[in-house]
């Protein structure tokens, strides 16, 4: 842990894991290691990262608080007192001290504290606050494993620490509370109903709709992201029920009930099926996700359909990540 602060506090890049996803850090003050995780992804300049700290104190340092007002401030101490550490990155006001690089030159930053034990201790042993995306090529999928790391990213980073798979395995939920309207500009993990339980009346943003080259308010917005190599789509319940078998093409199912429905009509000896919860838990689905969809995409398949995720819960962010895989194949033949 002391040699993979080093390389950050030294300008290197370390990947490292979460209870989200694996990221790819660099000193969130340093503006030259910043500029090396863009490079290292081939990630555009007009997306921001999100800055992780490992202590409250430290959200002095890296947002500027004196700029909200008294009904911010509150929205904030309470999302903090009970989500904190977690699965929430909040949008606030940046900091002098984060280059603007960070923050694809907005005045605001999206700030998150981890509750993964080796990404707090990776934080704590360097300068306070990481920068970092998650740690793949851009627009491919999340790494939920160091063993993803390594393959997608070879050794462009200096050191990747293996803290196991990833808990939750999809990535923070981004919300903005500066404005009139709270807004959730990326679903993630933590749920929309819980954000709700803490400060009242949630809206989302349809961040699909977001495909543009100029600077971004968050991570995730473009309307194209999470894809696998292989061509993939999604259906409803409905219509992935009514999908002809195809051979050398696989199903990935929500649950076990979803995919025996499927197979009750079917012979489907060729057919390859994977299922995300037997049971239909989504928060056990959304930790599944990327690391069945990295095994789907290395075994040869020449397509895979998805099955949408029920829309509550987790199951927002899973449907938010397979729509946006979905997107680089629909105008596929």
């Amino acid at each position: 842990m002391k040699k993979a602060a080093d390389i950050l506090l030294s300008g290197g890049l370390v990947a490292f894991p979460t209870e989200t996803v694996y990221g790819l850090g660099a000193d969130a003050y340093n503006s030259g290691a910043l500029v090396k995780i863009f490079e290292a992804k081939n990630r555009p300049f007009f997306d921001p990262l999100i800055i992780h700290i490992a202590a409250i104190e430290t959200l002095e340092e890296v947002a500027d608080l004196s700029v909200l007002d008294e009904k911010t401030k509150y929205r904030l101490f309470l999302l903090a007192e009970k989500l904190w550490p977690g699965p929430l990155s909040i949008i606030l006001p940046k900091s002098d001290k984060i280059p603007g690089v960070a923050t694809a030159g907005l005045s605001t930053a999206a700030i998150r504290f981890p509750s993964h034990e080796t990404a707090q201790n990776l934080i704590s042993l360097s300068s306070g606050a990481v920068a970092a995306p998650s740690a793949n090529p851009f627009g491919s999928l999340s790494p939920t494993r160091a063993e993803h790391v390594m393959d997608s990213l070879g050794e462009k980073a200096d050191m990747i620490l293996d803290g196991g798979p990833a808990r939750i395995g999809v990535e923070s939920t981004v919300i903005d509370i500066t404005g009139k309207e709270i807004r959730i500009l990326r679903h993630g993990g933590t749920p929309k109903e819980t954000i709700e339980s803490c400060i009242g009346k949630v809206f989302c943003e349809d961040s699909c709709e977001v495909d543009t080259k100029k600077s971004l308010v968050s991570p995730g917005q473009l309307k194209s992201h999470y894809a696998p190599k292989t061509p993939l789509l999604v259906f409803n319940m409905e219509e992935i029920l009514s999908l002809p078998c195809k051979k050398d093409t696989a199903l990935l199912f929500f649950d076990n009930s979803s995919r025996d429905s499927w197979l009750k009509e079917r012979s489907a000896h060729n057919i390859h099926t994977a299922v995300l919860s037997a049971c239909g838990n989504v928060s056990e689905a959304a930790s599944r996700l990327f690391e069945t969809l990295h095994e789907l995409d290395k075994s040869g398949f020449s397509g895979i359909y998805a099955q949408l995720a029920p829309q509550k819960g987790l199951g927002q962010a899973i449907n938010d990540r397979l729509l946006r895989a979905c997107e680089s194949f629909k105008k596929l033949p």
